[in-house]
């Protein structure tokens, strides 16, 4: 049976988007004030189409990564705009101006959500991270998929623990921050670099284990992957969600 050129391309369309495939991550903001998401993608790959938006209290957004993608999202607070016109925000800035990171990472402390996304539905990592400090709880929820797929969550308000040497603070005094002990020290002990770059010579401190006792399932420290790295296989959607 003879196609004509219209059919074929249509045919041949149809089987490319088939099988193309990218990942939602759908963000809730549960938190009581306004957060501002930010997004940066891992190792010098393209950036997605929005890099950073408002998100209201109650609001949902969702934004589409290829696959396989590789990165990290957090919520900055506390932000406005200037007289100049420049962004800013009073914790996790991203330091570019706008309200679009365009490839800056968020300045610690920040929460960070992190996922390593696969192709082909292999196995997917995730996990919420407070080796840049805390800022606002999180989680992230894999949606489908098959595998261990637990919700990764720190969903406590680490700030109210923090320890004075951590804390940062607002104008007013009241804490909005806390930092881990590798940024409010930057000692190798605390940061997991040399000479204290493996496991053996970097075992969680003190502050460390603040983080790890308000929030076991999010990494503490640089090492902390036993309780705190997630997997799911199959190509699942992402759910990430502002004070869960």
């Amino acid at each position: 049976m003879k196609m004509n050129t219209q059919v074929l391309l249509s045919l041949t369309l149809a089987i490319f988007f088939a099988g193309a495939h990218a990942a939602t991550i759908t963000f809730t903001n549960n938190c009581p004030y306004t957060v501002w998401p930010g997004s940066l993608t891992s190792d010098q790959q393209p950036q997605l189409s929005t890099t950073g938006f408002e998100l209201a209290q109650g609001a949902k957004n969702e934004v589409t990564t290829p696959v396989p993608w590789k990165g990290r999202f957090w919520a900055r607070t506390g932000c406005s705009t200037a007289a100049d016109g420049k962004f800013s925000c009073a914790t996790a800035d991203c330091a570019s101006g706008q309200v679009t990171c365009n490839g800056n990472g968020a300045v610690p402390p920040a929460t960070l959500v992190e996922i390593n996304i696969v192709a082909d539905g292999g196995q997917d990592f995730y996990d919420v991270s407070l080796v840049d400090g805390f800022n606002v709880p999180m989680s992230v929820a894999p949606q489908g998929g098959t595998g261990d797929c637990q919700t990764s969550t720190c969903p406590a308000d680490v700030n109210a623990a923090c320890p004075a040497e951590l804390q940062l603070k607002a104008a007013d005094g009241s804490v909005i921050a806390c930092k881990s002990a590798c940024t409010a020290f930057n000692e190798p002990q605390y940061c997991c670099t040399p000479p204290n770059d493996t496991p053996e010579t970097c075992p969680p401190t003190n502050y460390s284990q603040i983080f790890e006792n308000q929030c076991p399932q999010a990494y503490s420290y640089a090492y902390d992957d036993k309780n705190s790295l997630f997997t799911c296989f199959g190509g699942p959607n992402y759910a990430i969600t502002f004070c869960p």
